[in-house]
């Protein structure tokens, strides 16, 4: 580790106690941990954290919150993204995962590379308003990742992946959701039910397809994983941010 790391370790340990980071520096050990054969692909994996793929979106008092609030204002996220995708498409740009780029896979940004991102407020006012409310103020989403609406077009697919980690969480609230679309996480496949949340483990290897007539819409909110502690979280954020910074990256890699 580098003595930029070091410091920030040993601050949370300062403020927190000695052993509130421990299963951090145990994800950093060489040979990393034991995890689930559908977690391989994964760079890292902290252990202790449920190895549990496909979650109850209310299962968790920390994650209830933001879900009932997506769900009760599906009805005009719905509208204001609808109103967005044929009036202000140039919001829209190819998504860019870490690991691809595909034309087929639309993005609109709310949050970003840490921040809010305050011109998506005028595209999708009320899905701005809650992510800000909800998770955002509230410090539940992870500030390593991002927040998107995610337009799959007719005919695409995600290939089989796995993200980068376990330590956050990833919920779809499903927007606009044409028939012949789903997703499998782990070997299980669902569908979206429009107007529901979904909530999964992407360190699991998942795809997702549109095999509909006309474009597939989630709201996509990158979470802290709910069994990953404060200390934990802070700790996580200065190790990931020191290495993007080794390394030239920027926080949108997924």
């Amino acid at each position: 580790m580098t003595p930029e790391i070091e410091n920030a370790f040993a601050a949370v340990r300062a403020e927190f106690g000695a052993e509130s980071i421990t299963r951090v520096e145990r994800m950093l050990q060489p040979g990393g941990v034991e995890r689930h054969p559908l977690q391989k692909a994964a760079k890292w994996i902290m252990p202790g954290l449920s190895p549990t793929p496909w979650h109850d979106p209310y299962a968790h008092a920390e994650l209830a919150p933001v879900v009932r609030e997506l769900e009760a204002h599906h009805r005009t996220i719905k509208k204001e993204l609808l109103s967005a995708w044929e009036e202000r498409r140039e919001a829209f740009a190819d998504y860019e995962h870490y690991l691809t780029r595909q034309e087929n896979w639309q993005a609109l940004y709310l949050y970003r590379d840490g921040g809010l991102v305050e011109e998506s407020a005028i595209a999708a006012p009320t899905a701005y308003r809650v992510l800000k409310d909800v998770a955002v103020d509230t410090g539940k989403i992870c500030p390593l990742l991002e927040s998107h609406f995610s337009t799959l077009l007719p005919g695409a697919f995600i290939e089989p992946h796995c993200d980068l980690w376990n330590f956050s969480i990833n919920l779809h609230l499903a927007v606009d959701i044409p028939e012949g679309c789903r997703i499998t996480v782990a070997g299980e496949t669902r569908s979206w039910e429009e107007g529901k949340c979904l909530l999964f483990d992407y360190s699991f290897e998942h795809e997702a397809r549109n095999d509909g007539t006309r474009p597939r819409t989630c709201l996509l909110i990158d979470l802290w994983h709910p069994e990953t502690t404060l200390p934990e979280r802070r700790a996580l954020v200065a190790l990931i941010t020191e290495i993007r910074r080794l390394m030239g990256e920027s926080g949108g890699d997924r």
